[in-house]
C-alpha cells in the first residue's frame, strides 16, 4: 500500500481529493490482493452426497485448500477433492485416502488391508459390508490413491470401477475447514 504513496510522492498531499484518491487506491489493491488469493488458492464447495457422513453431512460448505499438494503428497487419512475424470466441468467428490501410492489395499471381513496388515483406524467405523473391488489386493501406481467415503457402507469410492484408485493429477485440493453450518464450524 505504501507503494501508491511512493508512486505520488512529488504531488501535493495535502489536498482532500488528493488523500481520497490514494485511500481508494489501497481499497481497490486489498480487494484484487484478496480476490486473487482466494480464488487461486482457495475454493468452497458444498456438500452434496452423504458419503462421508457423520463427519460430513450433505449442506456442509467445506474450504478447499488448493496448495496443500503442490508443496506435497496427500497423506494417509487426509480428506480430499478430486475429480474421476480430467474434465473441470465434472463435479467434485470428497474421500478420505487410504491406501497411498506403492501400497497394497485389501478389505476382508469387513477390515482394511494396507500391505497385508490390519489398518487400525484413529475413529470406529462400521465393518464394511462390500468390498467392491478391494475383495482382491488392489495394487496402487506411483501416482494413485485409494479412498474411502466415512459412511463405509453408503459411499462409492476406490471400490467400485466408476471411481477406482484415484490418480494425483486429479485431486483437487485438502478439505481442511467447514464454514457452514455455524454451529459445525472447525476443522475436518
Amino acid at each position: 500500500m505504501s507503494m501508491v504513496k511512493r508512486i505520488f510522492r512529488e504531488r501535493p498531499s495535502g489536498s482532500l481529493l488528493f488523500r481520497i484518491l490514494i485511500w481508494v487506491l489501497e481499497v481497490l489493491l486489498v480487494v484484487l490482493l484478496a480476490y486473487g488469493v482466494s480464488h487461486l488458492f482457495f475454493r468452497t464447495v458444498t456438500i452434496q452426497e452423504n458419503s462421508m457422513e457423520p463427519t460430513i453431512s450433505s449442506g456442509d460448505t467445506m474450504f478447499l485448500d488448493r496448495l496443500a499438494f503442490r508443496f506435497g503428497s496427500p497423506g494417509r487419512n487426509d480428506v480430499i477433492a478430486f475429480r474421476n475424470t480430467d474434465e473441470e466441468s465434472e463435479s467434485l467428490h470428497i474421500k478420505r485416502v487410504i491406501g497411498l501410492p506403492g501400497e497394497t489395499v485389501q478389505i476382508t471381513n469387513g477390515q482394511i488391508l494396507i500391505n497385508g496388515q490390519i489398518w487400525q483406524e484413529k475413529k470406529s467405523y462400521p465393518a464394511i459390508v462390500d468390498s467392491g473391488l478391494a475383495s482382491e489386493p488392489v495394487e496402487l501406481a506411483d501416482d494413485e490413491y485409494f479412498v474411502l467415503g466415512d459412511n463405509r457402507n453408503g459411499s462409492e469410492d476406490s471400490r467400485y470401477a466408476s471411481v477406482g484408485n484415484v490418480r494425483s493429477k486429479r485431486i483437487f485440493g485438502k478439505v481442511w475447514l467447514r464454514i457452514w453450518p455455524l454451529t459445525k464450524f472447525g476443522g475436518v
